[in-house]
């Protein structure tokens, strides 16, 4: 599948690969991903996310809210709320397990523990994008899959940067309408 990755969307992998080592987490989950498309510049997804208003201070947001869904274990903030639902307060529980065990103890990063060696592997919400990413293009008629279907794919799947990047005004329909048009039409 990679041998259909444009050069932006390789870097995308790769810059969420190196997103995961810097946290130290085991392996690249979608949030990793989301990191690593903020990084990009001069690409149809950059493009995409900067049409839609994110871009400076917002991307910053942005990578805010998504170390506090790590914080939370990966948990949204809709899971979040469907346990407050179930009278399971989850900011009680994270503020417990920190006071033992430190700031991030949920999270999943390793940074206390050393360096992971070999390759990182991926995540079952990395690979779910991965694949959802190449559905997106071929359903658009695309013959390659850029960061711009990444993007779509991080929009089109529940969990965390899908929540993120809506609470930003990034959704996978003004996308759609950004990059397609009425879906006859490409953008780029």
């Amino acid at each position: 599948m990679f041998e259909r990755f444009t050069k932006d969307a390789r870097e995308v992998v790769q810059g969420a690969v190196g997103q995961a080592e810097r946290a130290g987490a085991p392996c690249v989950e979608a949030e990793h991903m989301l990191l690593a498309l903020l990084e990009r510049e001069g690409s149809r997804a950059s493009f995409a996310l900067a049409s839609l208003g994110l871009a400076g201070e917002r991307k910053e947001s942005v990578r805010e809210a998504v170390a506090e869904a790590r914080r939370r274990a990966g948990l949204s903030q809709a899971d979040a709320d469907a346990l407050a639902g179930l009278g399971i307060d989850v900011s009680e529980i994270v503020a417990r397990v920190e006071e033992v065990h430190g700031v991030g103890a949920m999270s999943g990063d390793r940074k206390d523990r050393g360096w992971w060696p070999g390759r990182r592997t991926f995540g079952r919400s990395a690979k779910q994008v991965l694949e959802r990413s190449l559905h997106t293009a071929v359903a658009h008629g695309d013959r390659h899959i850029g960061d711009e279907h990444v993007l779509l794919a991080l929009t089109d799947r529940a969990g965390v940067p899908a929540e993120v990047l809506a609470g930003h005004g990034v959704t996978h329909e003004s996308l759609i309408r950004l990059l397609y048009g009425d879906g006859q039409a490409k953008a780029g």
